[in-house]
């Protein structure tokens, strides 16, 4: 609420739902229930607030969640544009206030109290306290301030005002604007941050509308009123985001539709606005949920692909890791990289349990639902280190929960780097995996360590050229084989250093079994999902290729040195595939990415479609499926080119046959007499290509960092040295002697000359056989 008095009344509400069925049954005015402010501050379920903020009256008024402020604006020119901050605030009675002027908020209280119970509020109402200069942020304006607007994405603050200026700040520096835009011949009136856009939307008060770009401060179009068809007094402007229109209130309403900037192409689908970080399929009412970085769940319907509903800011301004169900299927639970995890019904979208520890905020990296001897629990492991147990209690009502006390092996032998995954294998068995490539297994009953693997690294018969990383981000149990604790076939799998796969033993003396890279370009995988029989196993990496395996009989009698047989491979995204998952029995692939879509494929590949597509499909029915068409953006991307020799080398396909009967022959000549290269590679050549190898190495080893954020920003496109294709050296051969030259023929000889002019007019048809005869050049010779 704010008055013509420049200040700002607050009102902190408790019991909101018992105090509104109450104020639901006053007095009507207008056939509306209403109250006066003097009942309000009488009700002890209400707490009244009066500071006193700006010199002229208060011109607009909001409350931003996201920082925990007030701001409102005005045309007094010191106090142009105020941000008064609620962060730290003192829980008293229901309400909270700034903990800086704790002391002078409780005498305010209780004179207001006393004021109302002697029936002399209006005395309390004209006594505004003025807010400690702590906790307030002070703009001051030419000519003051009319209208505002914040992005928390961008953390910038756009106001304008009466001297016809758009000026853009940082929300912490009120000394100078970080920019400033021209262009409007009236006061402006409205401002609005389109996020999405990346535009600014401006009103002033001749109507006229203007559009200008975030990154380049220039104006992109001005809609005059006379454009628009605009007319009166403008006395209230809203931006909808969805269609992209404003509404403006004047003496009619209008909705002005904005076609500016790039509108998404209708064959490109997005099912988040963000990357997708995970998704997971609820058998129990056959929905998937997924959710992306921008702390969005989404649910949808498994069966028509359409959306059921979302809920946003469910970790707040962190995002979310990870999400699994509880047994039931009913709850959803989250984490995220503020360190907590949350219980949802994710139905309604309401958060029932905060899941933390007490230590700092480490991040979530993976979580997992286990019950172990009819005991519920959630696992989380993250950067903290550890594997934090938090039981879930049925009959437990409090909000808050902590873990039980962390394992003594975990405490001793435990991951020394950050934990990346967890897996599970009932009824006892609990695999973890960290950034140094280190695999722990556990026995959940006792908290003991069964046993502990490393992955190879790359020096072991790897190619380390892409990067260091050792990270083992992915485990799928093999649980079939599990049945036996004296065998000694694969039981486990993980992926590992440069795009490789591992398979492991863990009994009868665990350690490695088998090793290969799936990926043609030694992509990390991203992906690991086996189904029900152990048959078949999907393979998922960073440029979103899905590879499927028959294991059936794979790393049963031991090391196995050959990759087993490829069923089918296909391309599934156009970057790093996040999640992956089999339905309905493993006829149906699940699978999300960081180009923001969640799709649903068939076993062996066939596109069904992309969560949010317009045209819904039947799962059932095959016909409704989108195959055999394919995603846009996979068919025009250059990775999705099929793979060939000729189009992997720079030589006519002519010529690849007398170039290997070239590399052969090379081949098989003794070392020492290898011909010579005329013309060699210069050493300022080879510096360069040493260097450029050294930059593309510390470029793989950025990517394949811990921070899913880093991994998304765009890389300088490096000039690839293609010297050795291009200058191609010549091979030396011995001179070779030839018959000395003959002499000048003489051209009166007939058929002697190469080319005679008229000579077949000469001649007559039974002479010419002779002349053929006669020239060597008797095949050249045109007919006459």
């Amino acid at each position: 609420m704010y008055q013509l008095q420049g200040c700002v009344n607050i009102l902190f509400l408790a019991s909101v739902g018992e105090l509104l069925r109450t104020w639901k049954k006053m007095p009507r005015v207008e056939d509306m229930p209403s109250i006066t402010l003097h009942s309000v501050m009488a009700s002890p379920n209400a707490e009244y607030v009066r500071w006193k903020v700006h010199g002229d009256f208060v011109s607009q008024l909001n409350y931003y969640e996201s920082m925990k402020a007030v701001i409102s604006s005005s045309n007094h020119e010191p106090t142009a544009l105020v941000i008064g901050s609620l962060l730290n605030r003192l829980e008293h009675g229901g309400f909270t206030v700034g903990a800086t002027d704790i002391k002078e908020k409780l005498n305010e209280i209780r004179n207001v109290g006393k004021n109302v119970k002697m029936g002399n509020s209006s005395a309390c109402l004209a006594l505004p306290q003025r807010q400690a200069e702590c906790n307030r942020t002070v703009f001051r304006v030419h000519k003051g301030v009319k209208a505002f607007s914040f992005c928390r994405r961008k953390n910038l603050l756009v106001t304008g005002g009466l001297d016809r200026i758009i000026r853009v700040w940082n929300p912490y520096l009120p000394g100078k604007p970080t920019g400033v835009l021209r262009g409007h011949r009236a006061p402006v009136m409205y401002v609005h941050v389109a996020f999405e856009e990346n535009k600014v939307f401006s009103m002033s008060a001749d109507n006229t509308v203007k559009v200008w770009d975030l990154e380049t401060h220039g104006c992109c179009c001005t809609i005059s009123s006379k454009a628009s068809g605009i007319k009166g007094e403008l006395t209230a402007c809203l931006y909808l985001p969805g269609p992209r229109a404003l509404c403006v209130a004047t003496g009619t309403l209008a909705f002005l539709h904005l076609k500016v900037g790039s509108v998404p192409e209708s064959h490109l689908v997005r099912s988040h606005q963000e990357p997708v970080v995970c998704c997971r399929y609820n058998p129990a009412f056959r929905h998937v949920v997924s959710c992306c970085e921008a702390s969005v769940v989404k649910v949808w319907d498994f069966e028509t692909g359409r959306q059921v509903s979302e809920f946003i800011g469910t970790h707040g301004n962190a995002g979310i890791t990870c999400l699994t169900f509880d047994s039931s299927g009913r709850r959803l639970v989250t984490g995220g990289r503020d360190g907590c995890l949350k219980i949802w019904s994710y139905n309604n979208g309401h958060c029932l349990h905060t899941l933390q520890h007490d230590e700092n905020q480490s991040e979530v990296c993976d979580c997992t639902y286990m019950e172990v001897n009819r005991n519920r629990c959630v696992i989380a492991v993250g950067w903290d280190r550890r594997i934090n147990v938090y039981f879930d209690i049925p009959r437990d009502f409090h909000h808050f929960r902590k873990p039980q006390p962390h394992w003594q092996d975990d405490l001793n032998h435990g991951h020394k780097e950050d934990i990346l995954c967890v897996a599970q294998c009932p009824p006892f068995l609990l695999a973890t995996s960290s950034y140094d490539g280190e695999i722990i297994v556990w026995n959940v009953i006792s908290g003991h360590m069964y046993c502990k693997l490393n992955t190879p690294s790359p020096m072991d018969g790897q190619d380390h050229r892409e990067g260091p990383d050792r990270s083992v981000s992915q485990l799928a149990f093999l649980k079939t084989r599990l049945t036996k604790l004296d065998s000694a076939s694969a039981a486990l799998i993980s992926n590992g250093p440069g795009g490789s796969v591992c398979f492991w033993k863990l009994f009868s003396g665990s350690g490695l079994v088998a090793n290969f890279t799936p990926s043609r370009e030694k992509a990390q995988v991203s992906g690991i999902v086996v189904t029900s029989g152990d048959t078949l196993a999907y393979l998922a990496d960073q440029h979103g290729f899905i590879h499927v395996y028959d294991i059936q009989e794979y790393g049963l009698q031991g090391t196995e040195l050959q990759a087993p047989n490829t069923v089918t491979s296909w391309r599934a995204h156009v970057s790093m595939v996040t999640s992956l998952e089999l339905i309905e029995g493993g006829s149906i692939v699940l699978s999300s990415s960081l180009d923001c879509t969640v799709r649903l494929w068939s076993q062996d590949g066939a596109y069904i479609g992309t969560f949010g597509q317009n045209h819904p499909w039947d799962v059932f029915t095959p016909d409704s499926w989108g195959h055999p068409r394919v995603p846009f953006e996979i068919l025009t991307d250059p990775r999705s080119m099929p793979t060939h020799r000729v189009l992997e080398t720079d030589v006519p396909a002519g010529c690849l046959e007398g170039r290997q009967e070239q590399d052969h022959g090379t081949e098989e000549k003794d070392p020492c007499e290898a011909e010579k290269t005329p013309n060699p590679p210069s050493p300022e050549g080879l510096t360069v290509e040493a260097e450029a190898k050294a930059d593309k190495s510390r470029w793989a080893a950025f990517c394949h960092g811990r921070l899913l954020s880093a991994r998304r920003k765009p890389r300088w496109k490096m000039p690839e040295l293609r010297w050795p294709s291009i200058y191609q050296a010549l091979r030396c051969h011995e001179l070779a002697f030839v018959s000395a030259l003959g002499e000048k023929p003489d051209l009166s000889v007939p058929g002697s000359d190469l080319f005679p002019v008229g000579f077949c007019s000469q001649e007559t048809e039974a002479a010419l056989p002779e002349r053929k005869k006669l020239s060597p050049w008797s095949g050249f010779l045109p007919e006459c």
